[in-house]
């Protein structure tokens, strides 16, 4: 390990506030000291495209995994929602941790507020490029349009405090770590029964080289198990439908009891991005993956 620790991140406000936030865990754990990397992604890179129109996944993971296996850094941090299922060679998840509020954050423009089936009124235009919520805020409210909208959270905010938009969808929890200014905005928290999270949504992950034990050892405390748990099983129904970024599936998993509950929302969307249908299941299983599989048999029996 290097005397000082490289984190490698990805340089937007969210994603420094997380390595930092994961650097004083570091400290406070362990006393190692460690410094950022900023490594740009190709997400970050090409912003004239909606996400699902980028091709291959790992958007935000692929160049921070490239300089963890080629041992420019010593450990990165990344959302767990943006972590594709399939772990490369040679790398593994040291810990999943801080998990924050999991719910979707709809942010929008006093006059785009209305008694559609998303609390918008009709026609109101919503920036996003992410299918899940595309297809969800569709399945709630058919009347709105999509827009693709890319860009960090202050910048998102500012396009629809600008007018860009009438309405974006975030996470919340990016928007509470941020601490950004509202004022001005009607905001509206969904409940995870109402608008289903991206898996994973709200917990980040701390990825490390898999023989590197002094640096698996120095980020094993910061690992949450419960956090873990619930977050394997949202993650396995999206492995399981062979999915990744473009896959417009929403999932929320919680401990109840000696239980697992699962809710999963898959939507279908027609190519244009204008309409929408979702198939909701709850089920419960004794593990995360029991819980997965009834999940992914309930959606294949819903017609998949």
């Amino acid at each position: 390990m290097s005397p000082v620790l490289r984190i490698g991140t990805r340089g937007s406000d969210l994603a420094l506030w997380q390595s930092r936030r994961v650097a004083a865990l570091v400290r406070e754990f362990s006393g190692a000291e460690s410094e950022l990397v900023i490594v740009r992604t190709s997400g970050d890179t090409d912003r004239s495209r909606a996400l699902h129109e980028l091709p291959g996944s790992g958007f935000f993971t692929r160049e921070l995994q490239a300089a963890l296996a080629a041992g420019t850094v010593d450990l990165v941090v990344h959302s767990l929602k943006d972590l594709p299922t399939d772990e490369p060679a040679g790398l593994a998840v040291g810990a999943v941790l801080l998990r924050q509020d999991p719910r979707e954050l709809m942010l929008a423009r006093p006059e785009a507020v209305g008694n559609g089936g998303l609390g918008l009124a009709p026609g109101t235009v919503v920036g996003t490029s992410s299918l899940r919520r595309a297809g969800q805020a569709l399945a709630l409210q058919p009347d709105l349009a999509i827009r693709p909208l890319r860009g960090n959270l202050p910048t998102r905010v500012q396009r629809v405090r600008e007018g860009a938009v009438g309405a974006i969808l975030l996470a919340s929890a990016g928007v509470d770590r941020l601490g950004l200014d509202l004022q001005g905005l009607a905001a509206t928290r969904f409940e995870v029964e109402r608008f289903l999270p991206a898996p994973g949504q709200g917990a980040l992950a701390v990825e490390v080289r898999a023989d590197d034990t002094e640096v698996a050892r120095v980020v094993g405390p910061l690992h949450e198990p419960g956090v873990a748990e619930v977050t394997a099983c949202e993650r396995a129904v999206l492995k399981g439908l062979g999915g990744g970024c473009h896959l417009p599936l929403g999932a929320f998993a919680n401990r109840s009891g000696e239980r697992i509950e699962l809710l999963a929302a898959l939507a279908d969307l027609d190519e244009a991005v204008t309409r929408s249908s979702l198939r909701r299941v709850r089920v419960s299983g004794a593990d995360p993956e029991a819980a997965a599989r009834a999940a992914l048999a309930a959606l294949s029996g819903s017609g998949r």
